[in-house]
């Protein structure tokens, strides 16, 4: 048995955390002592362990109280891939957005001097490395057929973090599809 500052203390959670979760039905104890005090049993910390996981794959209260009860009123719970699939898509686009927000800064700030001091790596500088690397343009095709064929969507991301505009990552994914299978170097 765990008292609630074991229990706390175990996850990492505060008191009133755990008071929160007892409160709106989340993870109550299974018990009490003979003061009245809060005992968990090792069931209740395995389910404050999930609690926690989703917690921390950004998931509401409301959504993890869905996943984890056996039952929720009539309805089935949603399915657990279901629910993060879709928090990944929020997430994804999050991230999108905070690309944007993050490319807007750095324009407004003039290039030379937010580059140095961000995580940006733009088209040029990518090239330039790539270069540096010994690859040549033709290599650079090959390496762009090569993330279409097998990352397709990452293959986007990466374009639209090197800052590249919508319609230029439009041709490279293009021309990557259209040459997936030719050792031909193709000029977007």
């Amino acid at each position: 048995m765990y008292t609630i500052g074991q229990l706390g203390k175990r996850f990492g959670i505060s008191r009133s955390t755990l008071l929160h979760y007892d409160r709106i039905g989340l993870l109550r104890p299974s018990g009490r002592s003979s003061a009245n005090y809060r005992l968990y049993i090792q069931a209740d910390a395995e389910r404050l362990d999930r609690i926690v996981g989703f917690r921390e794959a950004g998931l509401s209260l409301k959504a993890i109280g869905a996943l984890i009860d056996d039952t929720a009123g009539d309805d089935t719970p949603p399915a657990i891939s279901h629910v993060l699939e879709q928090r990944l898509a929020q997430i994804n686009q999050e991230i999108c957005g905070l690309r944007s927000q993050q490319q807007t800064i750095v324009n407004l700030l003039g290039e030379n001097s937010a580059m140095h001091r961000s995580r940006l790596l733009n088209k040029s500088q990518w090239e330039e490395l790539l270069r540096a690397c010994g690859m040549k343009e033709e290599d650079m095709w090959h390496w762009h057929r090569a993330f279409e064929q097998h990352a397709p969507e990452a293959h986007q991301d990466f374009l639209e973090a090197l800052g590249i505009g919508e319609h230029e990552i439009h041709s490279i994914r293009r021309h990557s599809r259209q040459t997936a299978n030719r050792d031909l170097p193709i000029s977007p």
